[in-house]
């Protein structure tokens, strides 16, 4: 009997996006040990398997007892400041991971570093790729030394990226926790929800009260990270974070929400009308994803500093009057493709015999 397939992913503790695309693909890993790398997978546990191994990592950023620490800005990687513990530490436990684990293949989303650890280690590792203006050198080492990139988008969401990382590119398509499906909202209810992200977004309570008060016809239900928000109008409802925000969303004629991958890919499930308003993140990445998305004819751009000088109203009336086609998009079928190639690419590192 073949031994099962061994394959490790390393999450990125900013955003819920990681974890749950990681958790999507996981699901779709027949015979396959499957093991969690990861600063913040605590806040996790509920929603992940009992027989998943989780490791988790010490946070690589200063305490009050890192005495020598300095900052700095590294040639040839992104992050690695100077004498912090949990940083030896962090590398202390991958390392001895990947001497226990081996044969294995790692699977980075997203990281340049842990690309490099590895790389330092030989384990194959695949780059899980993320749009925006990645051609620095960390991440053209981490492309250059993958032994594959998974993009979790069609082609036709490519980047502007080189040629050669194009073509070692495999695009598994959209994954979402909700099934592609056409949008039967009624057109005559005015709805809207309003997503808020966890990564920081400029979708303040001042800024949906402006809406409210701008399109007094229009009822705005607001998902996600709502805090202490509370307001006076009587067209706006704080939904808050929701088990099942899906259900409000398929009532909603639009959404408006930023550019992050995970509300985007359920924007596109739903099949939604959509107004993007993209945040400032590292490369560029909500930015180049808003591009992309309205040259699709799939989403019109307001950006943070318009979000006070667009006229809303004649807005919202001129996107209900269009139908975006988001086919295409999202796959039910983008999970098990890309569990496909985390074997086909560990078969080809290993020599195992492979039915793909």
């Amino acid at each position: 009997m073949s031994q099962p397939y061994n394959i490790a992913f390393y999450v990125h503790h900013h955003g819920s996006g990681h974890i749950m695309r990681t958790l999507a693909i996981a699901k779709s890993l027949s015979d396959t040990s499957i093991t969690l790398i990861g600063s913040n997978l605590g806040s996790y546990t509920q929603i992940i398997p009992e027989d998943y191994s989780i490791i988790t990592l010490p946070m690589d950023t200063p305490e009050k007892a890192d005495l020598y620490f300095s900052d700095r800005k590294p040639n040839g990687i992104h992050y690695s400041p100077l004498n912090i513990e949990g940083q030896r530490k962090r590398v202390e436990v991958m390392t001895r991971f990947f001497v226990s684990a081996f044969p294995l293949l790692l699977v980075v989303d997203v990281s340049a570093e842990a690309a490099m650890l590895a790389s330092l280690c030989g384990i194959p590792y695949i780059a899980v790729k993320q749009h925006g203006k990645r051609d620095d050198l960390p991440h053209l080492h981490a492309y250059g030394n993958a032994s594959g990139i998974l993009a979790p988008y069609p082609e036709i969401m490519k980047s502007n990226d080189p040629d050669w990382v194009l073509e070692k590119t495999f695009h598994a398509g959209g994954i979402a926790r909700f099934e592609p499906q056409k949008d039967h909202c009624d057109r005559e209810g005015k709805k809207v929800a309003v997503i808020i992200g966890k990564g920081g977004t400029s979708l303040t309570a001042q800024v949906i009260a402006h809406l409210a008060e701008q399109c007094p016809q229009w009822h705005f239900q607001v998902l996600g990270e709502t805090g202490t928000m509370v307001s006076n109008y009587p067209n706006i409802s704080f939904m808050g974070n929701l088990s099942k925000p899906g259900l409000i969303m398929e009532n909603c004629n639009i959404i408006i929400g930023n550019a992050g991958h995970n509300t985007v890919m359920e924007v596109a499930a739903l099949g939604k009308r959509f107004i993007v308003v993209p945040e400032e993140r590292p490369f560029d990445e909500q930015v180049e994803k808003a591009r992309i998305l309205a040259a699709l004819n799939l989403a019109s751009i307001v950006h943070p500093e318009e979000l006070f000088e667009v006229r809303w109203n004649t807005l919202l009336e001129n996107i209900l009057a269009q139908e975006p086609d988001w086919t295409g998009i999202v796959s039910d079928t983008a999970t098990a493709k890309a569990a496909d190639y985390l074997k086909k690419i560990y078969d080809n590192n290993f020599s195992r015999s492979t039915t793909f």
